[in-house]
């Protein structure tokens, strides 16, 4: 029985690296005349069309400067679009995997930063100081030492609110299995 001349390396052990074939590797090139460069970066033909042209980086960016995202839209039409792709997401809540990739500043939740807004403080502010300024604010707004006032205790449970969503960020930025 003949051997094979072509060459199987899965299994052990391996003498070459993974992706050293003998098979040449397909290269689109760039679908602007005269280029010679990859076109590794689609551009759509035309709005909502599924083909594509293929540009290397330099003619990508050279159409994506000329590219009228509302070409062919009705003013009305035109603002209706960009409302639904920039409406307000905060409705979502945030996975846990992805903290680091909030909103924000980079570093806290869009729900941080509210909270830091409700209690008067600078997003770049310790925990320390977030608890410090929590009880001032609740020993200031507490329903037993303002009996009677309604706008207090609204402060107080915005407060309480405000100091609990902190609270559990920094509990969750410290937590080590």
């Amino acid at each position: 029985m003949a051997r094979s001349s072509s060459r199987n390396d899965w299994g052990f052990p391996r003498w070459r690296s993974y992706g050293s074939g003998t098979a040449a590797t397909a290269v689109r090139i760039c679908d602007r005349h005269g280029c010679t460069e990859p076109g590794d970066c689609p551009a759509p033909k035309s709005p909502n069309s599924p083909e594509r042209w293929y540009f290397c980086q330099q003619h990508a960016g050279e159409y994506n400067r000329g590219w009228n995202y509302f070409e062919g839209l009705t003013a009305e039409e035109a603002a209706a679009r960009e409302a639904e792709e920039t409406r307000d997401t905060s409705g979502y809540e945030e996975s846990r995997h992805h903290k680091w990739a909030g909103p924000g500043d980079g570093s806290r939740s869009r729900d941080e930063m509210r909270a830091l807004d409700v209690l008067g403080l600078e997003p770049d502010v310790e925990f320390d100081a977030i608890r410090a300024a929590w009880r001032m604010l609740a020993k200031s707004n507490h329903p037993d030492v303002r009996p009677g006032d309604a706008d207090a205790a609204t402060r107080f449970q915005a407060i309480q609110a405000a100091y609990e969503v902190l609270r559990a960020a920094e509990e969750a930025r410290t937590w080590k299995p």
